[in-house]
């Protein structure tokens, strides 16, 4: 393997001089220069790992305008200044590690840019470490997996404000464009907001998988349908309202056989992993106080699928038997969609609520209707729907729920008879459909003018002198009862933790 090249040639690159730098030559990351490389730009490559460094120099990087490098120093010095710094690596420490290797090999207004799944709270940190330094930060959600990084990705850059005229015209070049010609590429917001709005996207599509697979798991077990009539349904979906690239894949997926003929779908073990980005969205709702019940119950679910063993055991402790579908299936097909779409509303009204409240609490300003327009092309969760949150946040940029829309508002009207009917009979049939009843549920809650929080506040008066308010009383007065006759009359702090 090449450890070091002739100097001559080493100083004819550098003369070169790239427009942007990236470090980490996995699939994202070496789809990622192609791509920049194919939208003119001339890119510097990097990876620790030498041997990745050279087959990517003498593989897919041959003859184009990409400069390979074999230590970090050599990589710096060949990038134009202002020096755009690109990290695609594993989020954590790794990331603290490039960046303490990079600030001293870097000058003033330097822009280093991390474009893994970094938690936004480290994304917050390592913008004023690096601003501290006089340099530029930027944190960018980056979203379509390897087909996108290779023809255009989403892109969702936080982090310092005098960054993104730097590396703008770069983003906006390699960017997805959504069916309007809008590319899919846009500011989020300070320190710590791409990050965060690209988490959200993640929360998002944990929840439209398990929909998804909730609605196929109702239409295989309770009736009976093949891989193939099922792929069928889902392409008849793809062409409406569920228009997205994951009723697409799915369509996709149900019809590939394997070598013998049968559905290779059939042949997956029913055990779901998890990167991590998923529980970050379940736990910071828990932080900022938002229900968001049905991503929540998505990484749930992929938990519950993990516990094969214990699930195989538990299934011949309590066996169930399905009843045959008596009924209109076509009529009954239809009814799925229009809960899996009703459900999928629930979802994303909760992923944006999740984002207005950590707007409030981070102070960013956050554009709603552009997050959904830079999300309907290059990610995975694009879809025509997007169009219809896009056009809400127009309309009202402060709007309190998507369920206030007059869109969604008319729409779940016209599917929630549809709604109640898949999940009672889920129920009745023992199928599970963790997200989409935990989504009806919210529903419920959100549209009930007096819920059973009275009796729970009493309960916490009785037992931790914890007071409550009274509905005779205007809103912010506290009290507190001695409920027994032996307490006393002090009663504990007011707080919402």
């Amino acid at each position: 393997m090449q450890e070091s090249r002739d100097e001559s040639l080493l100083e004819d690159e550098v003369m070169k001089k790239a427009d942007i730098g990236m470090i980490g030559l996995a699939v994202m990351g070496e789809n990622l220069v192609m791509n920049m490389e194919s939208k003119g730009f001339t890119v510097a490559a990097f990876d620790i790992d030498q041997k990745r460094v050279f087959d990517f120099q003498n593989g897919r990087a041959k003859h184009k305008n990409i400069l390979c490098a074999y230590t970090l120093k050599e990589f710096i010095q060949s990038i134009e200044k202002p020096r755009k710094v690109m990290m695609m690596i594993r989020a954590g420490a790794p990331v603290d590690s490039v960046i303490d290797q990079l600030i001293p090999l870097l000058d003033q207004g330097d822009v280093i840019i991390d474009g893994g799944n970094s938690n936004y709270p480290d994304t917050i940190k390592r913008t004023q470490l690096v601003e501290d330094h006089q340099m530029l930060f930027v944190g960018s959600g980056v979203s379509g997996g390897e087909e996108g990084a290779l023809h255009g990705p989403s892109l969702m850059p936080g982090g310092s404000p005098k960054a993104w005229p730097l590396i703008q015209p770069i983003f906006e070049a390699i960017a997805a464009e959504a069916s309007d010609g809008i590319k899919c590429a846009a500011w989020i917001g300070e320190n710590g907001a791409g990050h965060f709005v690209k988490m959200v996207h993640n929360g998002i599509e944990y929840g439209d998988i398990q929909l998804i697979t909730e609605a196929y798991h109702l239409m295989k077990e309770l009736l009976g349908l093949s891989a193939d009539e099922m792929a069928l349904i889902f392409k008849d979906w793809n062409q409406g309202d569920l228009d997205s690239y994951l009723i697409q894949i799915t369509s996709e997926i149900l019809a590939v056989k394997d070598k013998d003929g049968s559905p290779l779908v059939n042949k997956i073990l029913d055990t779901a992993g998890q990167k991590g980005t998923g529980k970050w969205t379940a736990t910071t709702s828990l932080d900022e106080g938002i229900p968001l019940t049905l991503i929540t119950e998505a990484v749930y679910a992929r938990f519950i699928s993990s516990m094969k063993e214990e699930r195989v055991h538990a299934s011949s402790v309590f066996p169930k038997t399905i009843k045959p579908f008596q009924g209109d299936r076509k009529a009954f097909i239809e009814d799925i969609r229009k809960a899996l779409y009703a459900a999928k509303i629930i979802s994303y009204a909760q992923g944006y609520n999740l984002m207005n409240a950590a707007a409030k609490t981070y102070q960013w300003n956050l554009n709603y209707s552009g997050i959904a327009m830079i999300w309907r092309g290059g990610c995975i969760i694009r879809s025509r729907f997007l169009d219809k949150i896009m056009a809400a946040y127009q309309k009202n940029p402060k709007l309190e729920n998507m369920l206030l829309d007059s869109y969604f508002e008319t729409t779940i009207k016209g599917l929630i008879e549809s709604w109640r009917k898949v999940i009672a009979t889920a129920v009745m049939n023992g199928i599970p459909t963790p997200a989409m009843s935990s989504a009806l549920n919210y529903f419920d809650g959100y549209t009930t003018h007096s819920l059973p929080a009275n009796l729970l506040q009493a309960q916490r008066d009785y037992f931790g002198a914890h007071t409550y308010e009274r509905t005779d009383k205007p809103r912010g007065e506290f009290f507190h009862t001695n409920w027994t006759g032996r307490g006393g009359d002090t009663s504990s702090t007011t707080y919402n933790g």
